[in-house]
Parts: C-alpha cells; structure tokens; sequence
C-alpha cells in the first residue's frame, strides 16, 4: 500500500520488522514541484520499541494481516504464559518477551485479554486498560495523617508495584489502570 492509503492502527512491515502505526504527520512543502512527505510513529510488535519512519506519498509499505483473538489466561508452563482462546479453545503459549511488561497484568478469571496473532503465531498480547489485583504487602495506616492525602507503596499479588493511598491495607483488591500502572480504585 501507497504511503499515502495508511492509517492510524494499521499494521505494516519495514525492513522485516512489524510495526503498528500509532501516529501520522503529514507534511506539505511550500515550494512547487515539493513532494508530500509522511511522517509516521510506529511500535513494534512485539515489543513495542518506538520507530519514526518518514516517507514520501507514493513510497510503499507491505500491510500486514493482524488478527485480535479473545483470550483467557490458563497457566504458566515455565516461563511461558499460556491462553486459551474464547471461542475454539486454541492454546497459545506466549514467552515472556513476548508478554513484555503486561505479566504484572495477567490474572486468572479476567475477562478482556486479546492474543495478536499474524500468519497464526502469536506476537503480542493485549490486556485490559483496568484490572484487579491483591495487595499482598504495604505499610499500615499512620493514625492521624487523613488530613493529607498521602501515597504509600504496595506489593499486589502479580509481583507488581504501585502508590496507593494511606487508608489501602494488606489483603484489599485494587483496580490498577494498565496504561499508566497507576491506582484507579478499590475493588
């Protein structure tokens, strides 16, 4: 496809790289005969590393066929995580840089999680924007301090992270915002 035909989510490849476009710029020159350039942001699948690529309109980038399957978490077989998909129940074993920093997102019984797939192998995993996670280990709450609003760190139960308000205690769930593993809430 044309430089020009590309769109924001679509999935190419360059230089036998796989990338998603995430961004587009396009630029016009002042001067006659100028040609259109485009300037897009890419991230890799997998591994989401950030690419800039610019290329004129008529340049030429190979579409790649991305297909999204609905899957739940089933186990961890070593170090690979394995899902099962919603609706054939095709096993796929994903390793863990593949996975990349969304393991700390994977939970038994969660609904939302898509396995990206391209000629039928897996190459990335899509989590859900929020989820719920178990504090396993945080300081207790200082008496007296409500007058502020204070973040403290928690472990949760995935191995993850996270500040979380004073009044949080051990054994609470949270739901934990996967774009930015920020706190967004009890449970």
């Amino acid at each position: 496809m044309k430089a020009s035909d590309v769109k924001k989510g679509n999935v190419v490849e360059h230089d036998g790289t796989v990338y998603q476009v995430r961004d587009i710029e396009r630029s016009s020159p002042s001067a006659r005969g100028g040609n259109v350039t485009f300037r897009f942001t890419l991230y890799s699948i997998p591994g989401a590393r950030k690419f800039d690529l610019s290329l004129r309109a008529d340049d030429e980038l190979r579409e790649m066929d991305l297909v999204r399957r609905a899957a739940n978490f089933s186990y961890m077989d070593g170090d690979a995580f394995v899902f099962m998909d919603a609706e054939d129940y095709t096993q796929y074993l994903l390793s863990p840089e593949l996975v990349g920093d969304n393991a700390g997102y994977v939970v038994e019984d969660t609904e939302g999680y898509y396995v990206q797939l391209i000629d039928d192998a897996p190459v990335g995993l899509q989590v859900p924007t929020s989820i719920v996670l178990t504090v396993v280990d945080t300081a207790p709450e200082m008496k007296g301090s409500s007058a502020t609003k204070r973040n403290k760190p928690a472990k949760l139960n995935t191995g993850i992270e996270v500040q979380v308000p004073e009044y949080i205690s051990n054994d609470e769930k949270v739901w934990v915002n996967t774009l930015t593993g920020e706190f967004a809430g009890r449970a």
